[in-house]
């Protein structure tokens, strides 16, 4: 499986954007006058309190919804609607695969409406479930699988798709802690091996720092950018050293004081 690297320095940005549900007396605003740009290669964690409108924001990133006012772009382009360029994995992984079809075909399925031919579908989806580890799963049906290989099918259909952004919405929030440190470890091995740009929402912090180049506070109501941190632990991590350094410790507290007011 191989990509090219992105090398344009912005992937994604948002200018101006605001985003409202409703009208009148029940109109609710959920994002108001927010800028954010995601720099290409860059793994960037989105946290925030609950309903703060983190998974608003990654589907106005996606295109899978339009803001009321402002701009999402993609290398300068307008983003308009669904975009073949951005993959994106759901936190509920289980909704988001069929039940019927083998692994395999649940990979591969995605690929035909793009009008990619049956052996090439076939050919990337055995590609994609090799990188997450899953070569000898592709026979298996997703009701066989632990959550942990569940969702990382849903992760290699998007790999799948062979776009260079990867949007991921809490995608480990439900698994256990050891299966969400190899996920975690997966995701900053796709970014190694092939160049993707990746945007996390999670809850979790210390997820936040550990995965992320860059971690963007979210908070407000209407939500805004409270902050946006670069990570300074180099590209190389491990789940036990660290997560002990001193530098990740003082980020997490520096995050979770942020979070808190």
């Amino acid at each position: 499986m191989t990509r090219e690297t992105l090398t344009s320095p912005v992937a994604l940005s948002a200018t101006h954007v605001s985003k409202s549900f409703g009208s009148g007396p029940d109109r609710v605003d959920v994002i108001e006058d927010l800028h954010l740009s995601i720099r290409s290669g860059d793994v960037t964690c989105l946290v925030g309190p609950s309903g703060v409108g983190k998974t608003t924001l990654l589907r106005l990133l996606a295109g899978l919804a339009s803001p009321t006012s402002g701009q999402v772009s993609m290398d300068g382009v307008p983003i308009t609607g669904a975009v073949e360029q951005i993959a994106v994995v759901f936190q509920d992984y289980r909704g988001s695969l069929m039940p019927w079809m083998k692994v395999l075909q649940n990979v591969a399925f995605p690929l035909e409406g793009r009008g990619v031919s049956k052996s090439e579908r076939t050919s990337r989806a055995a590609e994609a479930l090799a990188v997450v580890g899953l070569s000898d799963k592709i026979s298996s049906y997703p009701w066989q699988l632990s959550g942990g290989m569940q969702q990382r099918v849903a992760i290699a259909r998007a790999l799948a798709y062979e776009s260079p952004i990867l949007l991921m919405d809490e995608p480990f929030g439900s698994l256990d802690a050891q299966t969400r440190f190899e996920l975690e470890d997966l995701v900053l091995q796709l970014r190694r091996d092939f160049g993707i740009t990746i945007v996390v929402v999670t809850h979790d912090i210390d997820e936040a720092v550990y995965l992320g180049d860059r971690v963007v506070v979210v908070g407000g109501r209407p939500s805004r950018i409270v902050d946006d941190i670069d990570v300074p632990l180099g590209r190389e991590r491990d789940q036990i050293t660290t997560r002990a350094e001193p530098a990740f410790i003082q980020l997490r507290s520096h995050v979770l004081n942020e979070i808190q007011l």
